[in-house]
C-alpha cells in the first residue's frame, strides 16, 4: 500500500513504556537490519549478529566509545516478532535523560521515529494479526477496568475474527451456488439457492446478535457519564465524595457551595462511570455561580444518566416538578438520617452521611448503565464502531438476499447483495481495505504500540 503515511519497511524506534521517570523503560527497534543497526552501538556486537530469535543479551550501548546505559537486549528475527519483522527491544534505565539519548543514539544509526501504532500496523500488513486484532491491541491499551481489558484480550485472541471468518466462509458457498446458476442457467439451481436460506437466515441472526453487543463493549471500554443533580443543599456533593471515597467535593451547609462541575471517575462492578457533582439549580443573581448553573445544565443534558437528589428534610418543591417532568433520571430521597419522612414513590432512600441505601442507588445505576445485558464470560463482544457500522451493513446486505431470492429475484441481482455482505466482512478483518482507512485507524494509537 503505497498510500500509507509512512513507508512499513524503514527501520523504526520508539518508546514503548510511558516517558516519565521508572526503574526501567523499553525503547523498541523494527524493520530490516535492525540487529545489524543496534549491534553498531552494543558492547558486544557479535552476540547480536549471531544472536537466536527470541533471546536475551547483556551489555552496553556506547556511543563513541562512551557508555550510555547498561541494558538488556531482546533479539527477534522475522518472522518470529510482533511486527513480523527483524527487531530489537532494549531495557534501559528509566531516566528522561537517559531514555532520550537512547533513542537519539538510535536515530544516529539509522531508525526514524515510528509513528503512531506504526509497530501494530506493521504485525497487520505482514500478517501477524487481522484488523479486529489489531483494534483489540489499542483497546487493551485504554482499558479502564479489568472487565473491559478481559474483553479486549479475548478479541486479541481472535474471537472476533473467528466469527466473522465462519459467517464468510457460509455466505461463500452461497456465493459459489449462484455463480453456478449463472454460468449454467439451465441446470436446477434455484431450488439450492432456496434450500441455502435458513442457513443464510442463521448467519444474519448471529450477525445481527453480535451487532447488539456493541453497547455492552462500548459500555465497558468508554463508561456512561453520570450527572448528581439537584437543589442547592441537597447532598449532591455529599453523594459525589461517598461515591469517589474521598473528599473532593466542598460540603457545607451554605447553598450554592459548588459554583462549577466536579468530576471523577468511579469503577461500580467493572463499570467505569464518569461522575459529576453540578451546581445546585436555582435562580442566582450571582454571576459565577449563575456560569456555573449554565454549564452543569449542559452537563445534565449530555449525561448518559441523570440522577436527582432531593433534601428529605426540606421535601419535594414546585422548583422539582418541571425538571422531573422533563428528565428520566434516578430519584434518590437523600438525608433520610434527617428526616423521618417517607419518600414519594419512585424514590430511593438514601443517607450520604452514614450509607444508608447507597448499595440500593449503586445497584440503580448499574442496571441502567447495563440496560443492553452485561457481557458474560466468554461472551464475544464487540465496542469497534467500526466494526458495528461494517456489520449493520452486511445484515442488511443478507435481509436484501433472503427478499430476492423469496422473490424470485435474478441470482446476478442476488449476487451483488452477496458480494456486499462479504465485502463488509472482508473489510472489518482487514481483507478488504484502504490505505486511507489504515491511516486513519491507526492514527488512534500510541506511539510505540
Amino acid at each position: 500500500m503505497n498510500d500509507l503515511a509512512y513507508d512499513p519497511d524503514e527501520p523504526i524506534v520508539a518508546l514503548a513504556t510511558a516517558w516519565g521517570e521508572s526503574a526501567l523503560a523499553v525503547v523498541r527497534t523494527s524493520g530490516a537490519g535492525s540487529i545489524d543497526r543496534v549491534a553498531e552501538i552494543f558492547s558486544r556486537p557479535s552476540a547480536l549478529r549471531e544472536a537466536a530469535g527470541n533471546t536475551l543479551h547483556h551489555g552496553r550501548l556506547l556511543d563513541n566509545g562512551e557508555v550510555v546505559d547498561e541494558v538488556i537486549v531482546s533479539v527477534f528475527r522475522a518472522p518470529a516478532s510482533y511486527t513480523g519483522q527483524e527487531s530489537v527491544e532494549i531495557a534501559c534505565h528509566g531516566s528522561i535523560p537517559g531514555i532520550t539519548r537512547v533513542v537519539s543514539l538510535l536515530k544516529a544509526h539509522g531508525f526514524r521515529d515510528a509513528g503512531p501504532g506504526e509497530f501494530t500496523l506493521r504485525a497487520f500488513l505482514n500478517r501477524k494479526m487481522d484488523l479486529t486484532q489489531a483494534e483489540a491491541v489499542r483497546e487493551i491499551v485504554s482499558s479502564r477496568t479489568a472487565r473491559a481489558h478481559a474483553l479486549a484480550l479475548h478479541r486479541l485472541g481472535g474471537a472476533v475474527h473467528d466469527r466473522i471468518d465462519s459467517a464468510k466462509q457460509r455466505i461463500t458457498k452461497l456465493a459459489s451456488t449462484i455463480e453456478i446458476g449463472l454460468d449454467y442457467p439451465e441446470e436446477e439451481v434455484p431450488g439450492e439457492i432456496a434450500d441455502a436460506l435458513p442457513d443464510l437466515r442463521s448467519i444474519r441472526g448471529e450477525l445481527a446478535a453480535l451487532v447488539d453487543t456493541y453497547r455492552t463493549g462500548k459500555l465497558y471500554q468508554e463508561g456512561v457519564r453520570v450527572a448528581l443533580c439537584g437543589r442547592t443543599n441537597a447532598g449532591k456533593s455529599s453523594l459525589f465524595n461517598l461515591f469517589a471515597r474521598e473528599e473532593r467535593s466542598i460540603v457545607s451547609e451554605v447553598h450554592g457551595t459548588t459554583r462549577d462541575y466536579i468530576e471523577a471517575w468511579v469503577v461500580i462492578e467493572g463499570i467505569p462511570m464518569n461522575l459529576y457533582d453540578t451546581a445546585g439549580l436555582r435562580s442566582s443573581l450571582d454571576p459565577v455561580e449563575a456560569e456555573g448553573i449554565r454549564r452543569s445544565e449542559q452537563i445534565i443534558e449530555h449525561a448518559d444518566i441523570i440522577v436527582y437528589i432531593v433534601d428529605a428534610e426540606t421535601g419535594l418543591t414546585p422548583q422539582d416538578g418541571p425538571f422531573l417532568d422533563r428528565h428520566q433520571c434516578i430519584r434518590v430521597w437523600n438525608k433520610v438520617d434527617l428526616a423521618a419522612t417517607q419518600e414519594p414513590a419512585g424514590f430511593i432512600r438514601v443517607s450520604a452521611a452514614t450509607g444508608e441505601g447507597f448499595d440500593r442507588l449503586q445497584r440503580a445505576l448499574l442496571d441502567e448503565a447495563a440496560k443492553g445485558g452485561p457481557a458474560a464470560s466468554g461472551q464475544v463482544v464487540i465496542d469497534s464502531l467500526r466494526q458495528k457500522e461494517l456489520l449493520d451493513r452486511c445484515v442488511a446486505a443478507l435481509d436484501h438476499i433472503a427478499e430476492g431470492i423469496d422473490e424470485g429475484m435474478p441470482g446476478d441481482a442476488v449476487a451483488l447483495d452477496v458480494r456486499e455482505a462479504l465485502d463488509c466482512l472482508g473489510e472489518i478483518t482487514g481483507e478488504v481495505t484502504s490505505a486511507d482507512i489504515l491511516n486513519t485507524m491507526f492514527a488512534g494509537f500510541c506511539v510505540g504500540k
